[in-house]
């Protein structure tokens, strides 16, 4: 049975689109339209769908508002779209803290209609196996500030995280469990630019660590993690005993940009056995092949399991390969990176 999708979004301009897009993959069915929460409410009902698409700025009731509405009585997974702007990807970030699976960018000079569309049909059939309890349990989760791990000395250990769908929620319980002296990690998590910003400044404010978004040729450090900035590759170099980051455009790779796949191969080709590879959730191959170069440099690898991951897509294909000597719950996850730092 194709996957039935209702778009919510006050442009009509964008639900036609969308409708068009989505209509032409066999594999799914556009049941409807909503020009706001109030009509979606009520086609929700009737048509039963099993994802949504949801425009998060919006008249009569913001998306922000109906989303928490939606998970606590009728959970559903949902993809928000939304504008590339600073405030569009503060509300995005917002959305993925209250339950939704993934977001994206709307068309624009940076996103054309057709690759968007291609992408947005993708995260559809991911968001469909997608339990929104999982994100919910996720979220209730975090470990409280007693007990939060510690290090007893410093290191010169990289740390390399990928992760795609449900990620959000895998890095921010990972880092917040992590002590101020953690080792330097580098992080591609799958997101849109401006996002990447947005959700470098919440974990910033949540961790002991500083995270921020990389810039060209920002230091890893101990205490410090860098997330790779939407719409660019990030490339781990060293120079002596200095690891630093280095900021690229370049064509896609695993259909991603950032790709997890390009941190890793740089990780085993700099950093070697003084690296920790780490892959989390998310739908895709990206960064299988690439753990897998992580471990033959002699570096340990981590993959999440099947149980606590959101998508076991990026984890399973690592597993497939020989790529991860262990497989962990995310709650174990944290105390395996110390171990090895």
């Amino acid at each position: 049975m194709p996957i039935k999708v209702l778009i919510i979004d006050d442009s009509a301009v964008v639900r036609n689109i969308f409708s068009h897009e989505l209509s032409a993959d066999p594999e799914i069915e556009v049941v409807g339209t909503a020009p706001d929460p109030y009509v979606a409410r009520d086609k929700i009902i009737e048509l039963r769908p099993d994802v949504l698409t949801l425009d998060i700025e919006m008249p009569r009731m913001d998306g922000i508002s109906f989303l928490r509405k939606l998970m606590k009585h009728y959970p559903l997974p949902v993809i928000v779209v939304s504008s590339l702007t600073q405030q569009g990807s503060d509300l995005a970030l917002e959305s993925l803290h209250e339950g939704a699976v993934e977001v994206m960018c709307k068309p624009g000079p940076a996103y054309s209609v057709g690759d968007m569309s291609l992408s947005l049909a993708e995260k559809i059939k991911a968001a469909a196996r997608v339990n929104p309890r999982d994100l919910q349990k996720l979220r209730t989760e975090a470990p409280p500030a007693e007990q939060k791990l510690s290090l007893t000395r410093t290191t010169n250990k990289i740390v390399a995280i990928g992760a795609s769908t449900g990620g959000t929620q895998a890095i921010e319980y990972i880092l917040t469990s992590l002590p101020a002296n953690s080792p330097a990690i580098a992080i591609v998590q799958h997101m849109p630019e401006n996002f990447t910003k947005s959700f470098a400044k919440r974990l910033n404010t949540l961790s002991k660590l500083e995270v921020k978004e990389a810039e060209q040729q920002d230091r890893l450090i101990p205490g410090r993690a860098l997330i790779a900035p939407g719409n660019k590759h990030m490339i781990v170099r060293r120079t002596g005993a200095m690891y630093y980051v280095d900021i690229k455009n370049g064509p896609l790779v695993k259909r991603q940009r950032p790709s997890v796949e390009v941190l890793f191969d740089s990780v085993a080709q700099y950093v070697g056995k003084n690296a920790i590879g780490v892959i989390l959730t998310g739908m895709g191959s990206d960064g299988a092949d690439g753990l897998l170069k992580i471990k033959q440099s002699g570096a340990p690898t981590i993959a999440q399991d099947e149980r606590s991951c959101v998508v076991f897509g990026m984890p399973k294909e690592a597993i497939k390969l020989g790529a991860a000597e262990k497989i962990l719950d995310l709650k174990e996850i944290p105390e395996a990176i110390l171990s090895y730092a």
